[in-house]
């Protein structure tokens, strides 16, 4: 018995088959628990890898979210961004609303979350989001469907008109 496996063409592209998000423990901006597919269920969410005390990388993604924000709203409901940290040890509520509120993250559009320090590698590895060198993470976006199946991940720095197209795609095929 042959197991297939997700592909992209190579380390961006859509994801064939679309593959189910892990069932990784996160904590939402309220301090609730709640699972990674119950977070992305139900809209096309884009998500980015993130962490509040870089000065690098996570700034200018920010700026590409903020972006793509304003551009959702022209495209209607079943939309949105959601960063996540990938630093546990460092992140902490407060900090990630001032990140969020840093780039006028609008709560209805843009949401965020983390998960516990023991899933971070797994996250990484499910995405593929781990980068070579000092920074932990890529600077994609990796779209999921209604179904909270990763279904495309972009390529570094995605441009946001392309990003709203990509994610209004997903939502009318899904």
């Amino acid at each position: 018995m042959s197991t297939r496996r997700a592909s992209a063409h190579g380390s961006f592209g859509p994801v064939q088959p679309e593959q189910p998000a892990p069932g990784l423990a996160l904590q939402d901006l309220n301090g609730k628990a709640v699972t990674l597919p119950a977070l992305l269920a139900g809209q096309v969410t884009a998500v980015q890898l993130m962490f509040t005390g870089c000065s690098a990388t996570c700034p200018i993604q920010g700026a590409v979210f903020a972006d793509t924000q304003a551009r959702l709203a022209k495209e209607g409901a079943g939309l949105r961004l959601l960063s996540l940290s990938i630093d546990p040890l460092g992140d902490d509520l407060p900090a990630m609303r001032a990140w969020l509120g840093k780039f006028g993250a609008l709560p209805a559009r843009w949401t965020a979350a983390m998960p516990r320090l023991q899933d971070v590698d797994r996250l990484l590895d499910f995405l593929r989001g781990r980068a070579p060198g000092v920074d932990r993470h890529t600077a994609q976006a990796f779209v999921f469907d209604r179904r909270a199946r990763l279904a495309y991940r972009t390529e570094d720095m995605p441009a946001p008109a392309e990003l709203v197209a990509l994610m209004a795609r997903i939502a009318r095929r899904s």
